[in-house]
């Protein structure tokens, strides 16, 4: 159960695998945890999936009144705000998910947002959630060595690779988190966002 996304110059890959799985105990090997939130703005999620539901479903509604409202998609900026409020809402008694919200901003520079259960978030140039992430994160610092944001000026912390090169980087940290973590697995489903829309793939894992 891990999802990983990597914000680039003019694009963003988000990810993750597709087993769910309690204990020892594997429920399905084709369960997708990433949800389409707009047209350039995708959720990936770990934790408890009852919780991950109700909140697909509860970001939806909003999303339904404000196309309704402003007769426009929230930009992914919007969205991540509007997930953070939503998160913070329910601080007492938290959604138990861990999310990782991908996307394009308002300029086409890819994003990503990275959350706690409530609700806090900061804008990164890669992040990882899940049973894998302890594997994940440390080549994902050696490969892309986000600046540090305490750094002045400021620095920009979307990666210098291109598309292609940072699918592969997705693809090479999925396997080799699958060697070691139990609970990833079977297949990794990534999804890019760009200027042209969002497209599909699909890469098959270790099964055991």
């Amino acid at each position: 159960m891990t999802c990983v996304a990597i914000a680039g110059a003019d694009y963003c890959v988000i990810a993750a695998d597709t087993r769910l799985s309690v204990g020892y105990i594997i429920y399905t090997r084709d369960y997708s945890k990433i949800c389409k939130l707009a047209d350039k703005c995708v959720m990936a999620s770990s934790g408890f999936q009852g919780d991950l539901k109700a909140l697909q479903k509860n970001l939806a509604a909003k999303h339904l009144i404000y196309q309704h409202q402003h007769n426009k998609q929230m930009s992914c900026p919007a969205m991540a705000q509007l997930l953070s409020n939503t998160l913070y809402y329910k601080r007492f008694f938290p959604y138990f998910t861990f999310n990782i919200l991908g996307g394009l901003d308002s300029d086409g520079k890819g994003c990503v947002f990275t959350y706690d259960a409530v609700g806090s978030y900061e804008r990164v140039g890669y992040s990882a959630h899940g049973t894998g992430a302890g594997l994940i994160i440390p080549v994902l610092d050696n490969q892309l060595k986000s600046p540090s944001p305490l750094l002045l000026p400021a620095k920009d912390a979307v990666t210098p690779l291109l598309e292609m090169e940072a699918v592969d980087l997705v693809k090479d940290v999925f396997a080799s988190a699958t060697e070691r973590d139990i609970y990833t697995g079977d297949k990794v489903e990534i999804l890019v966002i760009n200027a042209s829309g969002i497209r599909h793939e699909l890469m098959e894992l270790r099964k055991d």
